[in-house]
């Protein structure tokens, strides 16, 4: 039930905003479902590519999807996916976790004060 909501959660959020992987799903399966950091990261791409394949067919119905940049930003995406897959297998787990919270904190102070 707990991998259910978290699904919903990261979902609505990733529909609303355009995050829900690594800004939801991953927190939200490190907390609750006591998976190490690698494989919830590992986890949340999985259940990305089915989110987003969701979202997108929902927004192509609408007409708001520009294919064009679409793949523009996804193909290099894709490979910047490899890369940094490589770079987290290199990184202490530790190191990962302040970095992350260090983004999230720096992420959450820019949008309340912009």
């Amino acid at each position: 039930m707990r991998l259910i909501a978290i699904g919903i959660v990261a979902g609505i959020f990733s529909a609303l905003l355009g995050v829900g992987g690594g800004l939801i799903a991953v927190p939200l399966l490190v907390l609750f479902t006591q998976l190490p950091e690698r494989v919830a990261t590992a986890t949340s791409l999985g259940a990305i590519g089915i989110t987003a394949l969701a979202g997108v067919v929902a927004y192509a119905y609408r007409g708001e999807v520009n294919f064009e940049y679409a793949a523009l930003v996804g193909l290099p995406a894709a490979g910047g996916a490899f890369l940094g897959t490589m770079l987290q297998q290199r990184i202490r787990t530790q190191h990962l976790t302040y970095g992350f919270a260090v983004l999230l904190t720096g992420v959450g102070v820019w949008l309340l004060v912009s």
